[in-house]
């Protein structure tokens, strides 16, 4: 009588050769992946990236919770600000706000000007205000001998 092979016996070849992706070139795999990008960018259109994406961020952002954010921002900022130093930090900033006067142009600013001052005023209230005024006052660097009480301006610019 034939003797049958013991269960967990492995009459097969050896598993160590390649086979499907692991045989190809890498070049092979990856135009074989292009055109799998390319059909389904095809398939779903902008709109389904769109949706895609907006999924990905949703998940990620239920996965990361705020304060995940807020590390993954400061961690972000602190490496391009090793990439930048800080004359880089002070031309993005130049550039920054050069773009956003063209954006918002003069009256977007006294807007944004007003915004924020309601908004810091209902912060501090007039107490914080008062404190406010008190340990800052009139720079001593700076001539105020054009500084009207009133309107509380300088009537000509700042000589520093």
């Amino acid at each position: 009588m034939a003797q049958m092979p013991s269960q967990g016996t492995n009459t097969h070849k050896s598993n160590t050769a390649k086979r499907g992706f692991a045989s190809m070139s890498p070049e092979k795999v990856a135009a074989i992946a292009r055109k799998g990008g390319v059909a389904r960018a095809a398939e779903l259109g902008s709109e389904g990236y769109a949706a895609m994406g907006r999924s990905g961020g949703e998940a990620r952002a239920a996965e990361l919770g705020s304060e995940g954010y807020v590390e993954m921002g400061r961690k972000g900022g602190r490496k391009r600000a090793e990439e930048l130093g800080h004359e880089g930090y002070v031309e993005m900033g130049r550039k920054g706000g050069q773009k956003r006067a063209e954006e918002l142009g003069h009256e977007g600013y006294v807007e944004m000007g007003r915004k924020g001052g309601q908004k810091r005023a209902e912060e501090l209230g007039h107490e914080g205000y008062v404190e406010m005024g008190h340990k800052g006052g009139i720079r001593p660097h700076l001539d105020h001998s054009d500084f009207d009480e009133e309107t509380h301006m300088v009537s000509k610019e700042l000589k520093q």
